[in-house]
């Protein structure tokens, strides 16, 4: 009887076994706590910190994830319309435009106006989400001031008890614009609304004295300087929920800036709290928590580890929206019509710095979207005969969809115009320009290192963006030919041809009599950059080109940029809003980069396309304008400043619980229309993620009954020890 303990032990310990993987669902790798595996949760990740979550300053996409939940400027887009469709916020209604001359008399239809008033009016009853801000005592005075004990033993935004609300008026839109123009906080578009909004340049100036004279009498490196008691003669309340901002001559783009976080509402409340002593040390500051009026409220903060986005409970509300394209109704996008928003109330972001570990997560269900990177792409595309992609067979067992969209925003290999070589507006350097461009094979490019995830640009200006030309009507006729109903790059004996004609025959400097040598100015380094190097070099040889990389780091590119001695160069831009002007700018003289420090970092400047420009920044969308671009599109097409590379497409990931999945470019805030279905997410997960039970069960059997033999000669000995 007693040799039977020891299979009673193994039996024990597979009962124990088999009782902790039904104490867990049968899942025990999952990453998340059992108290928050809830169904409204959406689940992604993030590599690194966001920077600069206060509006004024924040600039980056990784940003852009947490600022667009939170914040609420008075504009968004639709989420579903397409071209891309400016809607209501925080605003009523778009805003009324008027049209003034000096004296602030409006001006009739065809008169250039002084200036353009933006009358805007904000939806009343909004308020703000709890925060300790707000927080009174019953003698209306805030709680939170200097000396209180929770400053000195909170050490997260959590941590303080009090808390409480307030309703948004127009003013918290005036005093957020003066933050613009606050010159301590360095917002990266005060130049430009300098530019733009009447009398911000003025108030910038006067800030930056009032914050000197304040740092010098109070002896704080960083005090609070009010900025209510500074006017800004350009924008004003003009009642409680009625805002006046006046724009300098016509900038009818200002619209799309006004749907951007930079002008979401700040309460001065929170800028007094933020400043109270020793919370700046403990990050508890608005570059890492967040005030808005927005669905979603960053309740944790947690760099190291995730950040959280919980529902707001003092949202004021939003439904669903009930149009869109006619593809919606079918995609399923208009499922969910009219519902009340936002459909998820919680979103845990984990920190992934690895590509290998979260593209894991994603495949064990742990994430809800995932981008396809370089080293999972096999795994999870395939090209079909036409070069159409599709999943592969692994995914769409798993019943993951893939979303494709062309990104506005383009990357291009540039020509420095003010360099004696490859610059000018000589025949010459645009033959040289045009041959160059023809021999950098941009298929080939995106095929290498994009894997297929590309778009050939035929000129500056992305599909989506008004202007665009599809097909023949809008393929560069210097670099390409239509064959058969597409674009087919020329043959590099013609890119050939154009470098004889230009004065180099087979690549040949006139003045040296050896190989012409091209300087290639980047900040790129690395393994996979030598390797994209290498290719650029290739290109430069097909037409007997010596092309010199010039690698630093990227102050010391920018630095080049700005001096203007960089010859060739790469260079990208995403796009701020859907319209021509923001990429056609991009090569106006007046935007050049050594002149003005501008965003024309080829220093290109003809004086035809620039008064089209001028012309066009300021029309309506319609037949006209579209006529304008072309012709400018046409110039360009001429003068190759660029060698006009590609647009990015980007391949996204999606389990199909995850749902209103439609891609908008140009919202930050869209994670308010998204769905789950938690209890389909919770079964595949279970079945992605069985444990496998029956190696732990077969080693603890194969100790147990390695250790009878001991227990009874143990026993045995002890037995006859007491005889």
């Amino acid at each position: 009887m007693r040799r039977m303990r020891g299979w009673r032990l193994a039996a024990a310990l597979l009962l124990a076994v088999l009782t902790a993987a039904g104490c867990t669902d049968g899942v025990w790798n999952n990453p998340y706590p059992v108290s928050e595996r809830r169904a409204d949760t959406y689940y992604s990740s993030f590599d690194e910190r966001p920077k600069h979550l206060d509006p004024a300053r924040s600039y980056s996409s990784n940003e852009a994830v947490f600022t667009g939940q939170i914040y609420e400027p008075p504009l968004q887009y639709h989420f579903l319309k397409r071209p891309y469709e400016l809607a209501p916020l925080s605003a009523v209604t778009l805003p009324a435009v008027r049209y003034l001359d000096a004296q602030g008399h409006e001006v009739g239809e065809g008169e250039e106006p002084a200036f353009s008033e933006y009358l805007l009016a904000i939806q009343p009853g909004i308020l703000f989400q709890p925060h300790p801000a707000f927080a009174t005592g019953p003698d209306g005075g805030f709680v939170y001031g200097e000396g209180h004990p929770e400053l000195a033993s909170a050490h997260t935004l959590a941590e303080f008890t009090e808390l409480g609300s307030r309703e948004l008026t127009a003013e918290d839109f005036v005093y957020q614009i003066k933050r613009l123009a606050f010159p301590a906080l360095h917002s990266p578009i005060a130049g430009l609304m300098s530019d733009h909004i009447e009398g911000f340049d003025e108030l910038s100036k006067t800030l930056e004295e009032a914050y000197r004279r304040l740092r010098e009498t109070s002896g704080d490196s960083d005090p609070w300087l009010d900025l209510r008691a500074f006017e800004l003669s350009g924008v004003e309340a003009f009642d409680r929920y009625g805002l006046r901002i006046r724009i300098k001559g016509r900038y009818p783009q200002f619209a799309y800036w006004l749907a951007m976080p930079f002008f979401a509402p700040m309460p001065w409340e929170t800028e007094r709290f933020y400043h109270l002593p020793g919370l700046a040390e403990k990050n508890i500051t608005l570059d890492w928590f967040p005030v808005g009026t927005g669905p979603y409220m960053l309740t944790e903060n947690n760099p190291n580890l995730r950040m959280v986005l919980e529902k707001n409970p003092l949202f004021h509300g939003e439904r669903y929206p009930t149009e869109g394209e006619p593809s919606d109704f079918a995609d399923g996008m208009l499922a969910d019509a009219g519902q009340p928003l936002p459909l998820i109330d919680r979103a845990v972001y984990s920190l992934e710095k690895e590509s290998i570990p979260r593209w894991n997560k994603f495949l064990q269900g742990y994430y809800d979207v995932s981008g396809v990177g370089s080293d999972s792409f096999d795994q999870a595309v395939r090209f079909g005969a036409g070069g159409e992609a599709t999943l592969t067979e692994e995914m769409a067992g798993k019943g993951i969809r893939l979303s494709m969209d062309t990104e506005t925003s383009i990357f291009f290999l540039g020509f420095n115009m003010r360099d004696p070589v490859v610059g000018g507006d000589s025949e010459r350097a645009r033959l040289m320009r045009r041959a160059i461009s023809i021999a950098i094979d941009m298929d080939e490019y995106i095929s290498i290192f994009r894997n297929g995830r590309g778009l050939v640009a035929q000129g500056p200006l992305p599909p989506g963006i008004f202007g665009y030309r599809e097909g023949a009507a809008g393929i560069n006729p210097y670099v390409f030919d239509m064959v058969d109903g597409r674009p087919v790059r020329k043959s590099i004996n013609e890119a050939r041809a154009l470098m004889a004609e230009a004065g180099y025959a087979g690549g040949i400097d006139p003045e040296t009599g050896a190989p012409l040598i091209l300087y290639y100015d980047t900040s790129a380094t690395g393994p996979d950059a030598r390797a994209v190097l290498n290719w650029y070099r290739k290109q430069f040889e097909k037409l007997g080109i010596q092309l010199v990389i010039r690698s630093t780091d990227y102050n010391r590119f920018q630095d080049k940029m700005r001096k203007g001695t960089a010859q060739l160069f790469s260079w990208g831009w995403n796009g701020d809003y859907p319209d021509p002007e923001n990429f056609l700018f991009l090569l106006h003289g007046a935007q050049s980069k050594v002149d003005q420090g501008g965003e024309n970092g080829a220093n290109y400047s003809n004086a035809e396309y620039d008064a089209l420009f001028d012309r066009m920044k300021d029309m309506p969308n319609g037949p006209e304008r579209q006529a304008v671009v072309d012709a400018m599109v046409e110039i360009l097409q001429r003068d190759a400043p660029w060698s006009w590379g590609f647009f990015p497409v980007s391949y996204v990931l999606h389990h199909g619980w995850y749902a209103n999945t439609k891609a908008n470019l140009m919202a930050n805030n869209s994670l308010k229309y998204r769905r789950v279905n938690g209890a389909e997410r919770a079964a595949l997960r279970r079945v992605w993620n069985r444990p496998v039970i029956w190696p732990l069960v077969a080693v603890g059997v194969v100790l147990v009954i390695s250790l009878v033999p001991a227990v009874v000669v143990f026993r045995r000995r002890e037995r006859s020890a007491a005889l």
